[in-house]
């Protein structure tokens, strides 16, 4: 039985979108046909406060990565610097990246330095969490112009990235070895994550799959989601090692349970909704940035609920989303300002 849709307004102005055609399920168990089941509504934390932090003019951020001494790190993508946020203070450092940077992602390594996909270096860069000493590491020659876009550590300490005209490849941080491997299906890979069992997982947007990479060998398996051309844009592992997967072309967040072989598919709330950023917290909740709807959306799995919070700027394209607990974290790449939203 179908529920119907239901509205909450907040005098915060937080919109709470729920059920209805829009946030209908699909679901793919292994061999049957995708079918449908309602979502339920929630209200939005009261307690959730959004804050919005100005950085230097023409930056561009892209990504952002909360450091453990509690700055952030943000790509200046635009200006080829990488940034660092004081958020106690609302300052601002910047850190350049050398000639031609157009840097892409950032993270932060086991080491506690920043690890930068540089698309425009076509390298991979660290720098120093203490002296912001840049090191770069460059792609093979071969392999000119891959279009670096994102990174991950899997539990060996190994960096594994991807590159969106058709490969994805591996660091040894200790070592300096790189790897670098041709795409299955070609053009595509972009989002990337690890998982507790230690394998590792991208998104292909063109190819419209996700992968499993065989963190010992390098292979990747091709793993298709139930909806055709849905442009998976970004993965993010929960503590369970499912994987979350922003769609980006049908406006839908995906899980896939490579343990049981499963899929399950919601549509974000909205007319229009473009699903872009996603990211799973501390407490296995989903953080999702929806273009369409200008906001960052929480997805709560265990009630099947939406809650969708503004973004101060219109548009703001929030490109990627990352966190500690208690806060996360997003770039707003139209506006030249970070974003944290306290949980």
């Amino acid at each position: 039985m179908r529920r119907n849709p239901v509205l909450v307004l907040l005098p915060v102005l937080l919109l709470v979108a729920g059920c209805g055609d829009s946030g209908r399920a699909r679901r793919s168990e292994a061999g049957q046909t995708p079918g449908s089941t309602p979502t339920s509504v929630v209200a939005a934390p009261s307690a959730a406060k959004l804050d919005r932090f100005p950085v230097p003019a023409g930056s561009g951020p892209h990504d952002v990565a909360p450091a453990p001494d509690g700055t952030v790190w943000y790509t200046a993508q635009q200006s080829g610097k990488l940034g660092r946020l004081d958020p106690a203070t609302g300052k601002t450092t910047e850190v350049p990246l050398g000639g031609g940077s157009s840097p892409h992602g950032v993270i932060v390594g086991p080491d506690g330095a920043a690890w930068v996909t540089d698309s425009g270096q076509n390298a991979i860069v660290r720098v120093d969490a203490l002296t912001s000493a840049v090191k770069r590491f460059p792609l093979p020659a071969n392999r000119a112009g891959v279009h670096l876009n994102t990174a991950a550590f899997d539990r060996r300490g190994i960096l594994w990235f991807t590159g969106q005209n058709g490969v994805y490849g591996s660091l040894d941080p200790a070592s300096g070895r790189m790897a670098v491997y041709d795409a299955p299906k070609g053009p595509g890979p972009y989002g990337i994550t690890g998982t507790p069992d230690g394998m590792v997982w991208y998104a292909s947007l063109a190819g419209n799959h996700i992968a499993r990479v065989d963190a010992s060998t390098g292979a990747a398996t091709v793993i298709d989601p139930p909806t055709a051309n849905q442009g998976a844009r970004r993965v993010w592992s929960d503590s369970r090692g499912r994987l979350w997967v922003s769609e980006w072309n049908v406006g839908q967040v995906g899980v896939h349970d490579p343990a049981a072989g499963t899929w399950k598919e919601w549509r974000l709330p909205g007319d229009k909704p473009a699903t872009y950023a996603v990211f799973v917290d501390d407490r296995d909740v989903v953080w999702l940035s929806d273009f369409g709807g200008n906001a960052l959306v929480r997805f709560d799995p265990a009630a099947e609920a939406f809650t969708s919070y503004p973004l101060p700027s219109n548009p703001s394209n929030v490109r990627q989303i990352l966190g500690r607990p208690g806060e996360v974290w997003a770039a707003e790449s139209a506006a030249d300002a970070l974003v944290r939203l306290r949980t």
